[in-house]
């Protein structure tokens, strides 16, 4: 008796996980634990803990990469403890990067000449990119401005009201002022001509979005680039284009090949894109690839000794995984031109048949357009009972998450829900989402209709005084936690409508 107590005592790995006392008490949510436990068990804790995350298959929601294949997934394990930043220590994976800003700035029309290596970088995602590009413009248009004797701390950039949230970081961040065309009824993109019209002598460039975020359509750079080159020649300013082709820069090319959109238009500098979106990478990389070595300043680049070898480096981040980065080289060759169109088109078929198959249900307007990123966007033709938001919420029962936000300025009484269609969205799940949609609508037909917000807010102002003078009560842990979560969620949804992504 003696020796199987023992036993038992001195070697907890030998019970089950679900019989042992780490599965008694709360998980530590605010302070690190005083005690280790057994790997078994912290794996399976957080395991459990994780399986009520969302599917991310079903994630409707994201642009970003949910699949790769098994043989990507191989090479990705591999490589993920290799440190990019030590280019001396892994000077393939460097190499590799290379190529890949070569590949792309070939897919873009960059001008280069026989020989000529493209000037680009990988980032974290494109929100780094848009940093950096961003920056470049910034310092170019200084030194302009310096050298004219003119006064350089006013600086702005021009944007539609659609774009990404990372725009708004930007000029918050390095004290660029943001002006941008408002939206309105119809027409959900930046109007170029608008655009035209806000820039003046401290626009360090006009961003143009290829591919917008709440309706998946493609801007119209090239009437931007043609109002622009005539403003150049009245003013003199000179100037320029960004595209933020985070969602479309691995669209268009296979897509709409005869589309100018990119470096083929002169006024275009720089363009960004995500890796990890139609470049068909897991989340973290994105690229920005300039059209020449003088559209980025050197001052900028930062040449370190640090592990052996000059390194030149234009990012924010310094350390960061080299996983992805193989993985894109991966997927650029083992696709080639014909995997990338043959995938984007399916894509796209896919979104017409859940387009068409919201329109036979003749509850729903489809927002988005055929030509674009291949997503749908759609909102109910009568949303006096139930709204957008109710359908939303209620496909989370089924699994789905289809994400619903109102449109940014002056569209902004616009309420829309968005599919975003990826590479494993297959024509069967889109078919089975539409007949859930069904499913959803006979639910709330056949529920009263929401209470209204002023109902709601005049019983709030009938509550008594003194139930406000009650003693607090000290709350628990999980009620700090979802008191935390419940005031970060109102804090994103007080923020610009315009960070879907």
């Amino acid at each position: 008796m003696v020796l199987s107590k023992t036993a038992s005592q001195s070697d907890v790995s030998v019970h089950s996980t679900f019989a042992s006392r780490y599965v008694r008490d709360s998980l530590p949510r605010f302070k690190m634990p005083e005690n280790s436990i057994p790997k078994e068990a912290a794996y399976q804790i957080i395991n459990d803990e994780l399986m009520l995350d969302g599917n991310p298959r079903l994630n409707l929601a994201s642009f970003v990469t949910t699949w790769m294949e098994p043989e990507c997934d191989k090479l990705i394990m591999a490589s993920v403890n290799k440190n990019y930043v030590d280019m001396d220590e892994y000077p393939v994976t460097t190499e590799l990067q290379n190529r890949c800003v070569n590949m792309i700035a070939h897919l873009f029309n960059a001008p280069l000449g026989d020989g000529e290596t493209a000037v680009g970088v990988g980032t974290v995602g494109s929100s780094e990119a848009i940093m950096l590009a961003g920056l470049a413009f910034k310092r170019k248009w200084q030194n302009k401005m310096k050298a004219l004797g003119k006064p350089c701390d006013k600086p702005n950039i021009v944007t539609g009201a659609n774009v990404q949230v990372c725009w708004e970081k930007f000029a918050r961040y390095f004290e660029v002022e943001l002006k941008e065309v408002k939206l309105r009824d119809g027409y959900y993109v930046m109007d170029p001509e608008k655009a035209a019209e806000l820039v003046d002598e401290n626009t360090i460039c006009v961003a143009a979005i290829l591919g917008s975020t709440l309706n998946g359509e493609f801007e119209d750079v090239k009437r931007l680039n043609d109002l622009l080159v005539e403003k150049n020649k009245e003013t003199g300013w000179n100037t320029p284009i960004h595209v933020d082709a985070a969602s479309g820069g691995f669209i268009a090319p296979f897509l709409y090949p005869e589309l100018e959109w990119d470096f083929r238009l002169p006024l275009v500098k720089s363009i960004n894109v995500s890796g990890h979106k139609y470049g068909l990478v897991y989340a973290g990389i994105g690229w920005v690839i300039w059209r020449s070595k003088e559209d980025l300043p050197e001052e900028l680049i930062f040449h370190i000794n640090y592990l052996g070898a000059d390194q030149p480096t234009f990012t924010l981040n310094f350390s960061k995984g080299s996983s992805q980065v193989i993985a894109q080289y991966y997927q650029l060759i083992r696709l080639g031109y014909e995997g990338y169109r043959n995938i984007m088109e399916n894509c796209q078929e896919n979104a017409m048949v859940l387009k068409a198959g919201l329109e036979r249900t003749g509850r729903f307007n489809i927002v988005s357009k055929d030509n674009g990123v291949p997503l749908v966007a759609f909102s109910l033709k009568d949303n006096s009972r139930h709204n957008e938001f109710e359908v939303s919420e209620t496909l989370r029962r089924f699994g789905w998450i289809v994400p619903a936000y109102t449109m940014p300025p002056d569209a902004q009484h616009v309420t829309v829900l968005r599919v975003v269609i990826r590479e494993d969205f297959s024509r069967t799940l889109a078919e089975r989402l539409v007949l859930d949609i069904e499913k959803v609508l006979h639910e709330l037909d056949l529920l009263p209709s929401r209470v209204t917000e002023k109902l709601v807010g005049s019983t709030a102002g009938s509550v008594p005084v003194e139930e406000h003078h009650r003693a607090v009560v000290k709350k628990t842990a999980i009620e700090v936690q979802r008191e935390i979560t419940a005031a970060w969620r109102k804090f994103v949804a007080d923020r610009k409508t315009n960070g879907v992504c």
